[in-house]
């Protein structure tokens, strides 16, 4: 298992880019009124806040979550409380997830991190987070690497068979494409999916 509070204590973070991701603010723009629910929206894997504070102008609460101790402070210092709130925790430990309830979650950079044998684990973690009609919303890694590259991951790249095949279960998947805007040498690269809680 990578070990993500080393890696952001060293500096090694290639994953920060110092904004939100371009999909989520594309996505924020489609929004219809409500979609996101009443809160809190819950952010695993929110790293530096980036996506926490963006998500924060819908005027819901916006809970960014992280493993590491480091992401989180540092996510504290850029972010004023209305933009959102931080925890340390792990998102596929019950035991953090105990009592939780959120009306959406936005992934952005948890499901490509975590090692795909956990993404089993990974989806029944969010059914268990969201309540009937809750939102998943989420931008997925399709082709993380080029020719030649090691593609050992972290990030570990999917397919929509694949994010469907662990979905589906718990989840109608209501809207998705592949985002116009996204981080130089991203491009084509990504997709946004929308999946809905069934009853």
């Amino acid at each position: 298992m990578t070990d993500w509070e080393n890696r952001y204590q060293a500096g090694d973070m290639p994953w920060e880019k110092g904004r939100a991701a371009p999909p989520l603010l594309e996505l924020l723009e489609k929004s219809e009124p409500g979609m996101w629910g009443p809160g809190p929206v819950l952010v695993p894997g929110c790293g530096y806040g980036h996506d926490v504070r963006a998500l924060g102008g819908l005027g819901v609460p916006v809970v960014g979550l992280d493993l590491s101790e480091t992401a989180v402070a540092r996510a504290r210092e850029f972010s004023p409380a209305a933009c959102g709130t931080y925890e340390t925790g792990d998102f596929l430990d019950p035991a953090w997830r105990e009592g939780k309830t959120f009306s959406a979650i936005w992934e952005h950079t948890c499901f490509c991190a975590i090692d795909p044998a956990d993404r089993g684990r990974y989806a029944a973690a969010v059914a268990g987070c969201l309540p009937a009609g809750g939102l998943l919303a989420g931008v997925f890694f399709l082709n993380p690497f080029d020719a030649g590259e090691d593609a050992s991951g972290p990030p570990f790249g999917t397919t929509l068979a694949e994010l469907d095949e662990w979905f589906s279960p718990h989840f109608e998947r209501i809207g998705g494409w592949v985002p116009e805007r996204a981080y130089p040498g991203r491009e084509g690269r990504e997709w946004v999916g929308l999946f809905r809680k069934r009853a």
